[in-house]
């Protein structure tokens, strides 16, 4: 009864003002504002007379004139209504009436595109009736037109669709076309399902004019403690095959201290990702498990992999392994400090690889103590002793000096090094300077018989910036350095203390004292000094970042490798490109072209929405471009469409490279893309 005096005294007193207000509803208040409001006691129902305005709780906003209102608030009628569900989104009518949670407004405009434009809306879409049911949160059209720019675009029977504050909502998506010069023109229908905030998935049935419909599915789904992710297709081809492809990868958190991973990457053949646009280059597929565990200090790994070569010739020395890998387990533990910062770390790794009939497995036992000291004058003296031992079990496996091997081997592997550094600080009003010296001496046992296999899980070696100061200077295990090598340089660094630029300069040198094992020619090692490494970087950290490393033959400073990548510009206007190259002398290991290759990417932002990108691999050895892709691209904050182009000049097997033409458009509405 107290609620009702007071509403009463209210409606009393501003029954006789021009424009009056009130809050009804304990459940969802509203405030109404209106030129007059009266309340009728017997029916419990609220009666405005001129240009009204409703405003519920969760924000949203409605004005009409003369409405009709019962006091929950559950029927509502009044002509010449605007009603606003999005910052931009409003359904104009002119009349609507609102039952329980059925809302029908009539010969209505609806528009997510509210002042977007200075001279008018984007898109808008008439119809003669729009029914809202709240419960299922669904607009549904009936007859619509569809208008961009008052030009009427497009009619349909029927639309639905959800309404701006439903985040996920089962249905078809906006489809995209592509056409290619072997395919013909592929037409994708995408629908989404989702069964909850967190599970959802992407179905598409792809139409190819001159090919088999393909079948495409991706799958996500977020669990407490877990996320799963599945993408796959499917096609039965004209030519009889069924060619197909899954991917795969699930993460499972076991508590705090251990996580699980599985990843599966197949297809049915060696060319189908690439002509169905799935993968650019992958040289292999790669599926497996793994199961980490982490300690304050320690880490184990356990996991698997079963490969799937892609390539259509096989390089030994190449950087994949060429068998599968099982098992992998690799165990580390780090001790406290024993006196002052030194500290002892335990290795212990078992590796299988098998594949086109060989196999091998080892076991593997590493110990270090590392002790660290800083010394007088800024000095930095660090010393290790390491004692490795392995044991191997070959079948059928070459190695570097037999082939088809079986039988066991072991090797016992000291090493210790003392590195020493002296980082020099000069500090001015703008900058701060670093001038480092540091030199390395590594001492190990000599091993050149004792190399084993080759194909495993090496692939040789390569001297760089990044390769110096390191153990071992191969990219695998089975292959070991052996005798007594120094690494040494310098480098120069520079940051600026007002606007956050960044520069470095480093060079260095590796010497090996002992005539190594044969290696790759290219590698940059030789007995006595190595060839010289360099990279020199400069990041003014506003709109120029440019790096490049090298290499300089020893004798007569000529180029032997370069990479090289510079960014230029903004994030809407740039020039990035990226170059290698790297003298190749002929070996029975090597490939015999020079390496010669640039990638290069630009973008211009033209207007404010239009945008320009192209992207391209140039292969300089052979003078031709391996792929490039392009296009337009128009954001609008009520919608967005995108015109690309795609070249891939690859030839492999049965597949030959293509032409791909792809053009994407859809609706925003509020943010949320449709």
């Amino acid at each position: 009864m107290k609620k009702t005096s007071v509403f009463l005294m209210f409606a009393y007193a501003v029954s006789n003002t021009a424009v009056a207000s009130m809050s009804i509803s304990a459940d969802e208040p509203k405030t109404i504002t209106a030129d007059k409001i009266e309340y009728d006691i017997k029916s419990s129902t609220i009666k405005t007379s001129g240009q009204t305005e409703i405003i519920n709780k969760s924000g949203q906003r409605m004005t009409l004139v003369d409405s009709y209102i019962s006091q929950d608030g559950n029927n509502l009628t009044g002509d010449d209504i605007r009603l606003w569900i999005g910052d931009h989104v409003y359904i104009e009518s002119a009349n609507i009436e609102r039952t329980g949670n059925t809302t029908v407004a009539r010969d209505a405009l609806f528009t997510a595109c509210d002042n977007c434009d200075s001279f008018g809306d984007a898109w808008e879409i008439s119809t003669y009736k729009i029914v809202y049911k709240m419960d299922e949160r669904m607009l549904r059209f009936y007859s619509p037109v569809m208008w961009a720019y008052d030009i009427p675009v497009l009619w349909l029977p029927y639309f639905e669709m959800p309404d701006p504050g439903v985040k996920y909502k089962t249905g078809f998506l906006t489809p995209d076309f592509e056409s290619t010069n072997k395919m013909g023109t592929q037409i994708n229908i995408p629908i989404y399902v989702n069964f909850s905030d967190t599970h959802d998935m992407t179905a598409t049935l792809s139409y190819l004019t001159q090919e088999n419909p393909l079948f495409q599915i991706e799958h996500r789904l977020n669990a407490s403690h877990s996320e799963y992710r599945t993408q796959a297709s499917y096609t039965y081809n004209k030519a009889g095959e069924s060619r197909w492809h899954i991917f795969n990868d699930d993460v499972i958190e076991l508590g705090d201290n251990a996580r699980a991973t599985i990843f599966l990457e197949r297809a049915s053949d060696k060319t189908y990702l690439q002509k169905y646009g799935f993968y650019s280059d992958q040289p292999y597929l790669d599926s497996g498990a793994k199961l980490e565990l982490f300690g304050q200090s320690s880490y184990v790994v356990a996991d698997a992999h079963i490969f799937q070569e892609m390539r259509t010739e096989y390089r030994g020395n190449s950087t994949i392994p060429s068998g599968n890998i099982l098992p992998n387990i690799r165990g580390v533990y780090q001790t406290q400090p024993l006196f002052n910062e030194t500290y002892m770390t335990f290795i212990t790794d078992i590796l299988g690889v098998s594949g086109d009939g060989m196999s091998s497995q080892r076991l593997t036992g590493d110990a270090r103590i590392t002790s660290p000291w800083t010394l007088w004058g800024g000095n930095r003296l660090t010393l290790s002793l390491d004692a490795r031992y392995d044991l191997y079990h070959f079948d059928n496996t070459d190695l570097v000096d037999a082939y088809d091997f079986s039988g066991f081997k072991n090797r016992f592997l000291p090493s210790g090094y003392a590195e020493w550094g002296l980082p020099m600080f000069r500090t001015s009003q703008n900058w701060t300077q670093v001038i480092e010296p540091r030199a390395r001496l590594t001492v190990m046992r000599r091993t050149e018989d004792e190399q084993f296999s080759l194909n495993t899980d090496s692939a040789g070696t390569f001297l760089s910036d990044s390769t110096l100061f390191s153990d071992n200077r191969f990219s695998g295990y089975d292959l070991w350095e052996n005798g007594t090598f120094a690494d040494y340089g310098m480098r120069w660094s520079a940051f600026n203390n007002n606007d956050g630029s960044t520069a470095e300069v480093f060079l260095g040198q590796a010497y090996d004292f002992t005539d190594r094992a044969a290696t790759d020619i290219n590698s940059g090692y030789h007995h006595g000094a190595s060839d010289y490494v360099a990279r020199i970087g400069y990041n003014n950290n506003k709109w120029l970042d440019v790096a490049t490393r090298f290499r300089l033959d020893r004798t007569d400073l000529a180029l032997r490798h370069m990479e090289t990548s510079m960014h230029l510009g903004t994030s809407k206007n740039f020039l990035n490109v990226g170059h290698i190259w790297s003298q190749q002398f002929e070996d029975t290991m090597a490939r015999e072209d020079n390496i010669n290759e640039a990638v290069i990417g630009a973008g211009i932002q033209l207007t404010n929405r239009w945008a320009l990108r192209w992207n391209g691999i140039y292969n300089m050895t052979i003078g031709e471009f391996q792929r490039h892709t392009g296009g337009f691209f128009y954001e609008h904050p009520c919608y967005y469409l995108s015109i690309e182009y795609r070249r891939d000049n690859a030839v492999k097997e049965d597949y030959v490279g293509t032409t791909t033409f792809q053009f994407r458009f859809g609706m925003s509405i509020d943010g949320q893309r449709y």
